[in-house]
């Protein structure tokens, strides 16, 4: 929540076109009650893109599931994954698992109610409980109510004492307990997700299961994803991409979402991390993340930050006065 918006899956689909993109967790009071364009609306260049909706009632999940395909959504993805004390308290999100029943029932009425796919993302289990047949007997009984692709990160939550980042650091990675759930459930699609940084990573999983999910790799690293659709999609169509071709296609698309009453700062904070790992990326960063900018054109921020890019990359030429005999080499 907060990372992946609009603004977000636009900057990685200019990286990726194959790639499978989702939406921040949008709860169902919120569609149901709030500013449904606000939540819903995305780019057409996004897909495939998915909903990611939170909550617990199967009627109000169908409704916001039928809102999400009226919409164009291309799945419908049920997070029983969160742990934040916040989703606790609407009694969804992670706190779901002890509720395999409810979560089979809530994928039953979203089926029914839509011609999408409807997903799940969920842990493999909650607290202090680390038996393989929890996550077992979970997935057995959410496929009962339809639901034929399982996200899997291959963590606990933790749901007293530990926040959501911690969450996401703290509790050990099992990767053993999402490749049994493919061996025991070859015809569902089981997609593994936590602490994957790598290609090499994503090679080995998908030697075991059917999918890998990133998270926040590609958010802080998103030139990770330049290679993506040559080697795990077989199309080599954009082999030539640049950072710089994609840091234009932003700043293009920041002039756009100016005219619709926006600010460049919204986008541009997702892009970051593009020249990560390149000489001159801090000084690059520091032009984009200065808000005192924020009335300037994007594409004139583009040029300042740029300069500045190549400045911090060009070494810096050293001169150097005769050293006294004393201590010449």
């Amino acid at each position: 929540m907060d990372w992946t918006d609009r603004h977000c899956r636009l900057l990685h689909r200019q990286i990726t076109r194959h790639t499978r993109v989702y939406s921040e967790m949008v709860t169902t009071g919120a569609l149901l009650f709030g500013d449904v364009p606000r939540h819903l609306d995305f780019n057409d260049e996004e897909h495939p893109v998915a909903l990611q909706l939170g909550g617990s009632e199967p009627d109000d999940l169908a409704k916001a599931a039928r809102l999400g395909s009226q919409w164009g959504y291309d799945e419908i993805n049920l997070n029983c994954g969160c742990p934040s004390e916040r989703v606790q308290r609407g009694a969804f999100g992670a706190c779901l698992m002890a509720e395999p029943a409810l979560v089979r029932d809530c994928v039953a009425a979203m089926r029914e109610a839509v011609d999408l796919p409807v997903t799940v993302k969920h842990r493999i289990g909650i607290d202090q409980e680390e038996s393989y047949g929890f996550v077992r007997d979970f997935v057995g009984t959410v496929a009962e109510g339809g639901c034929e692709v399982f996200i899997v990160h291959a963590r606990n939550a933790w749901l007293q004492g530990l926040s959501p980042k911690e969450n996401r650091e703290i509790p050990p990675l099992r990767y053993e307990h999402v490749y049994q759930l493919k061996r025991d459930f070859p015809q569902l699609t089981i997609v593994l997700n936590g602490g994957v940084k790598t290609h090499d990573e994503i090679e080995a999983h998908l030697q075991q299961v059917d999918g890998v999910m990133l998270g926040r790799q590609p958010y802080h690293e998103p030139w990770l994803m330049a290679d993506w659709d040559a080697r795990f999609f077989g199309d080599a169509s954009r082999a030539g991409l640049t950072r710089e071709d994609v840091e234009a296609q932003m700043v293009a698309y920041m002039a756009s979402h100016i005219a619709r009453g926006g600010a460049w700062p919204q986008v541009a904070r997702h892009m970051l991390g593009l020249w990560n790992g390149t000489p001159g990326a801090r000084r690059w960063r520091q032009v984009w993340s200065d808000h005192s900018l924020k009335a300037m054109p994007p594409a004139a921020v583009a040029e300042r930050a740029s300069a500045a890019r190549v400045a911090g990359a060009t070494p810096a030429r050293l001169s150097t006065m005769a050293a006294p005999a004393s201590i010449r080499a």
